[in-house]
C-alpha cells in the first residue's frame, strides 16, 4: 500500500496502518516540518483499534485532516 500523504504550509503528514497485539488495526499519522526545524517526526495514533485495515485508514486520514485543520500558519 503506497503511503498517503497531506501538506499544509510547512507540514507534512503521512498516513498508516499497523497491526495491534490482538489482531486489530490501528491508524497512525506521521507529522514532520518541511523547513528543518523540527527533525524528528512527530507520531499520532488514532485512539481506538478498527477490525479491518481499510478502516483504521479511514480514522487516520480523519486525524490527519483533524491535525492539519488545526495548525495555524
Amino acid at each position: 500500500m503506497e503511503d498517503t500523504i497531506y501538506t499544509k504550509g510547512i507540514y507534512t503528514a503521512t498516513i498508516g496502518v499497523r497491526p495491534t497485539d490482538d489482531g486489530q488495526f490501528q491508524g497512525v499519522v506521521s507529522l514532520v516540518r518541511d523547513d528543518g526545524e523540527d527533525g524528528e517526526p512527530k507520531l499520532y495514533e488514532v485512539a481506538a483499534t478498527s477490525l479491518s485495515e481499510d478502516e483504521a485508514l479511514e480514522e487516520a486520514r480523519a486525524l490527519a485532516h483533524r491535525i492539519l485543520g488545526e495548525i495555524e500558519l
